[in-house]
């Protein structure tokens, strides 16, 4: 998911809780990025769909390659953990069972209908560990936390759809404790022309024409062009130090279809 806030309300219930940042007074002048507004409305469109095209276009592999994100973070019992650009959740669940019932995990994402899913699917989880996470509709780009707040923050998906990834990576800096670690999947943007190849083909072969069964060609048509502007591997571990992190490794997971960086403050 990516950058800017939107309005609404919600009363958080007994079992989830999910808070929305109340609109703000803009500058005279302000004009919106339209690319960021478009692909906030993008999210929201595709939402009610996204888990199942998750689970069906990576035959399921989407779960493992989370699970080795949340492992990657550092993530442990009793932690206050982020998952910025949390999206329906999945993440965000994950670091919940690692940080138990006294830590706590803040999920965030502009997009309200994908926070609206996730609250909703916390509301059918029965373990009481689930209990410690809280939605916040908020901008990955203007962090609302203090400095030196969370002990891991994890991005499924989220960096390649940011309008300024230098900024959201010094966010995340920031917000994060000394000596603590982000984790960051998405898909690779590899140097290998075979694995670039074959990444476009299943988008045009497989992907696209599977969005199209749900009415959603359009905006699955976005991927490949998110992917060919993203990063690296070498570019992503540049950005994280020049961020101002003390280290990073990217890794290419999923037959280097997918690439992880994790970066420490």
């Amino acid at each position: 998911m990516m950058a800017v806030a939107a309005t609404a309300s919600l009363k958080p219930t007994s079992s989830c809780l999910l808070c929305l940042r109340p609109r703000t007074k803009l500058p005279a002048g302000y004009r919106p990025v339209l690319c960021a507004i478009e692909r906030q409305a993008l999210f929201n469109r595709i939402a009610p769909v996204y888990d199942n095209l998750n689970d069906l276009l990576s035959l399921g592999q989407h779960r493992v390659w989370k699970r080795m994100a949340v492992s990657w973070s550092g993530a442990k019992e009793g932690d206050c953990v982020l998952d910025l650009c949390c999206g329906s959740g999945d993440l965000a669940f994950l670091l919940s069972q690692k940080v138990g019932s006294q830590g706590k995990v803040t999920g965030l994402d502009f997009s309200k209908e994908q926070l609206f899913i996730a609250a909703s699917r916390q509301g059918l989880l029965w373990k009481p560990f689930y209990k410690n996470i809280v939605w916040i509709e908020g901008d990955a780009l203007d962090l609302p936390f203090p400095d030196c707040h969370f002990d891991a923050i994890t991005v499924g998906y989220g960096l390649r759809n940011l309008v300024d990834r230098n900024k959201a990576m010094k966010g995340m800096l920031r917000v994060l404790k000394p000596g603590a670690r982000v984790s960051i999947l998405d898909f690779n943007k590899s140097s290998q022309l075979f694995t670039s190849t074959v990444l476009e083909w299943m988008i045009d072969n497989v992907v696209i024409p599977v969005a199209s069964s749900y009415g959603l060609a359009e905006e699955y048509t976005y991927l490949k062009s998110s992917i060919r502007e993203f990063l690296t591997g070498r570019e992503l571990e540049t950005l994280a130090l020049e961020a101002g992190f003390s280290d990073a490794k990217h890794y290419e997971i999923g037959g280097g279809l997918m690439g992880n960086l994790v970066a420490m403050r």
